[in-house]
């Protein structure tokens, strides 16, 4: 594994014992980036290696080979990816296969605990272990919606560690993190499976939160000296976000350039920094933006009305005046001192979720969903807007990334 290169990942500088990766339903490369924000001894040394990735989706495949250039990107569906030339040279697998299947926003599953069985999504993991099992890295990090520790499949997944099962080299360690507890601006719970092969000797546990949403109360996390660790408080969405992004109004399209790091012509790249982008909201959404008071939602539109085109218009409907029961984030405004709600596929959307900028009378932007995903303002995408908004909601938080990495290095040079 030691090995001295130059990573275009990771600057230009040589890193030694480079900690070689392959990141499976890479997406935009949110897995990748954390792995790469973790500079142990400063700017441009991280440990970590991309060596490949592979991604269906072509636009995210190519956010993906435009920012981790080491990495062969394979722009292919997993089941016809052979992993075989890597068995034996990579030290970390990781992913997240999709995860609709599990998910509670899957509406056919709602009312079903466990996820439907046969749901083929659900499936996808068991190639993410085909992978494992050719490859046999030292650890391998799988990470999913919170319910999927519930899941059959992974019921399936334990019983492949017990002797003579194809995982019985390994030991799982599976929990539910929130991101929050580590920093990040966004209160995100995912499950995240780490295993660890047995002849490391012990298995890698979670890392053990930085934040919390009672800091300052005693902790049940102990030190060496077995006193409690002091917890720094959740990060505030206001302070870390929305006091850097532009006051500026959004722009209503993306700058007008393409590129094709994969073959395909794409549009992009765009910096972060470029993504502050909008929709062009109808006068009744206005309204109702102006009629939502800090911190509120859909429940402040109830007896409120407007003039819209000279005439008096119900801001709320009569669907959501018959709820007073279910999420209270439809139409809500984000709270500036707490960190944001998870960020999902169409966070421009403020019907689907809590949304709406803090103060300012619109839907958050691109730019302000992929900073409070933790990318970098030098980070390229590329696809139309709402391919990039799919990339961004479907991305590991990259702080979520960076603790996993440390984690991972810490044990490894164990």
């Amino acid at each position: 594994m030691a090995t001295t290169l130059t990573d275009t990942t990771a600057g230009s500088m040589p890193i030694e014992s480079t900690i070689k990766v392959v990141d499976l339903f890479a997406g935009a490369g949110g897995f990748s980036a954390g792995f790469r924000a973790y500079e142990p001894t400063g700017p441009g040394s991280s440990p970590f290696r991309s060596v490949a990735a592979v991604e269906f989706d072509e636009a995210a495949a190519a956010t993906y080979a435009e920012n981790f250039g080491s990495a062969h990107v394979a722009n292919i569906d997993i089941t016809a990816w052979d992993a075989k030339p890597y068995e034996g040279q990579v030290d970390v697998v990781m992913g997240g296969p999709p995860c609709q299947g599990f998910s509670a926003l899957n509406r056919d599953d709602l009312k079903k605990k466990p996820p439907k069985a046969d749901d083929p999504r659900n499936q996808l993991w068991r190639e993410y272990m085909r992978v494992v099992t050719t490859i046999k890295p030292k650890i391998f990090v799988l990470e999913n919606v919170d319910r999927f520790l519930k899941s059959q499949e992974f019921s399936d997944l334990a019983k492949a560690t017990e002797v003579g099962g194809d995982l019985s080299d390994y030991t799982l360690c599976a929990k539910v993190l929130n991101s929050a507890d580590y920093g990040v601006p966004q209160a995100r719970r995912r499950a995240i499976v780490i295993a660890t092969r047995k002849d490391l000797g012990e298995p890698l546990a979670h890392p053990s939160p930085t934040h919390s949403r009672n800091a300052g109360l005693p902790q049940p996390t102990l030190d060496e000296q077995d006193q409690p660790v002091p917890l720094a408080p959740w990060v505030a969405v206001g302070p870390a976000v929305f006091s850097l992004t532009p006051k500026t109004a959004p722009e209503i399209n993306l700058p007008d350039r393409d590129g094709k790091p994969l073959g395909v012509i794409l549009p992009g790249p765009y910096r972060t920094n470029e993504l502050h982008i909008g929709r062009t909201p109808t006068e009744l959404s206005l309204a109702r933006y102006r009629a939502i008071g800090r911190g509120g939602n859909r429940h402040d539109l109830r007896g409120q009305w407007a003039t819209i085109h000279g005439e008096e218009t119900y801001l709320s409907t009569v669907s959501w005046d018959k709820h007073n029961s279910g999420s209270g984030d439809v139409m809500g405004r984000m709270h500036q001192d707490r960190p944001s709600v998870t960020i999902r596929t169409e966070f421009y959307k403020p019907e689907k979720g809590r949304y709406l900028h803090p103060v300012e009378d619109r839907p958050i932007t691109h730019y302000e969903a992929a900073l409070i995903q933790g990318f970098p303002e030098d980070f390229k995408w590329f696809g139309s807007k709402i391919q990039i908004a799919r990339q961004i909601g479907n991305a590991v938080p990259v702080g979520l990334g960076r603790v996993l990495a440390q984690a991972i290095h810490e044990r490894l040079n164990d």
